[in-house]
């Protein structure tokens, strides 16, 4: 049997409104909506953002997303102000034993490693 996709459900936080605010400003595309629910897709990477506030549950989960140029995306985020504009935190640069990384802790609490 052949997997075909792979989508997490990710945890918004108290903030679901923002939290799709964020995601939208990352370079993702709302694909679907429903009550409590958003699909999010770029570039074939899809995840299903969940309006769940369980903090300990967010600050324990983790994503990593390819990425072509992690420098490159850094600048972007940076440039986008978004650690202003939604409270999030973007780390800098790191060379990791799979690649380089800039590691975004989301409104949620959840890291998101975007590799390179």
């Amino acid at each position: 049997m052949k997997f075909l996709s792979l989508q997490p459900f990710v945890p918004s936080g108290s903030d679901f409104e923002r939290s799709k605010q964020l995601f939208s400003a990352l370079g993702f595309n709302i694909s679907f909506e429903a009550p409590g629910y958003a699909g999010f897709e770029k570039d074939g990477c899809r995840f299903i953002l969940q309006h769940y506030d369980v903090p300990d549950f967010a600050q324990n989960f983790m994503i990593t997303v390819g990425v072509e140029n992690a420098s490159e995306f850094r600048s972007e985020m940076i440039e986008k102000k978004l650690p202003e504009r939604f409270g999030i935190r973007i780390g800098e640069v790191t060379q990791q034993p799979y690649g380089k990384e800039v590691n975004i802790i989301d409104i949620a609490g959840v890291c998101w490693h975007f590799v390179e």
